[in-house]
């Protein structure tokens, strides 16, 4: 018999903005999408610059981790999307301080537009829960 699938979308995080959920479960495998650094109370970026966006965007994460039954230390793989490349180091700094010395498997992009105006990065992630 096949794994079911679930779709979940938490009410205190940023509407998504398309036909898609915050997350998906099956089984204890999770996978997280792409999420802007909206600020989920006023539905406006947390700010214009790229540090205070990378940190919305992994408390966003982290929220739906705790929902999820997991926490960082159970994320596989991080994908960084940066709208310029330039912005790479100060949006490395504020992830190294956020995920301390959980290093999981990550990819950079560069990407020429995102969904979301003013935008300068989203994140997308697996994980699995916590035993």
């Amino acid at each position: 018999m096949g794994r079911s699938v679930e779709s979940f979308t938490l009410p205190d995080l940023m509407k998504p903005i398309g036909p898609y959920s915050h997350y998906t479960k099956a089984g204890d495998f999770i996978s997280i999408s792409a999420i802007a650094g909206v600020d989920p109370e006023t539905g406006a970026l947390a700010g214009d610059d790229v540090e205070s966006q990378t940190a919305q965007i992994l408390e966003a994460i982290n929220t739906i981790l705790e929902d999820a039954g997991s926490d960082f230390e159970h994320v596989l793989h991080i994908n960084i999307f940066l709208t310029d490349m330039a912005l790479f180091d100060r949006m490395n700094a504020v992830y190294a301080d956020i995920l301390g010395e959980h290093h999981p498997a990550r990819s950079v992009f560069e990407a020429a537009a995102l969904p979301k105006d003013g935008a300068l990065l989203t994140m997308n992630a697996t994980a699995v829960e916590k035993p």
